[in-house]
């Protein structure tokens, strides 16, 4: 398939999976959706595809800003980055979603962080956080992240 067109169908799916993320309160298999990761999972094997099927095709690389500049010039490279943005983006809004409902933050709060993980990812989550630990009243906290030994 040609890059233009994918594209055209990654954007299209990472949308559905921003409105289900919202909708998400109100429609009953948006939460099986969402809590199976379904359109992150289908954007990373998109990536995959990209990345087996392509990469190392162009030219440049991850050693300079100049290399990366002359590896997103091909359009498969270009597509899997955008690809690759759209997967972790959409996943941490479905990791949003899960917190709040966690943490008990009211689902109308989340639609501005959705909005804004989805156009600017990092800046999204830390709005999330702080709207959390406003909420909560609770500094925040990755339980989550603590390993056990021999995991």
């Amino acid at each position: 398939m040609d890059p233009q067109s994918l594209f055209g169908i990654c954007n299209m799916a990472a949308m559905v999976g921003w409105l289900i993320l919202i909708l998400s309160r109100y429609i009953k298999i948006a939460d099986i959706i969402i809590q199976k990761g379904l359109i992150p999972i289908l954007l990373s094997l998109v990536y995959l595809y990209l990345i087996v099927g392509y990469f190392g095709n162009g030219e440049g690389g991850f050693g300079s800003i100049e290399e990366v500049r002359l590896l997103f010039q091909d359009d498969h490279a270009l597509l899997a980055g955008w690809v690759h943005y759209l997967a972790f983006d959409l996943w941490l809004g479905c990791w949003e979603l899960g917190d709040a409902r966690k943490n008990g933050v009211p689902h109308l709060l989340l639609i501005p962080c959705f909005f804004l993980t989805f156009m600017l990812g990092p800046i999204g989550l830390l709005t999330y956080l702080l709207i959390r630990t406003i909420i909560t009243k609770k500094a925040i906290s990755y339980d989550h992240f603590k390993f056990s030994q021999g995991a």
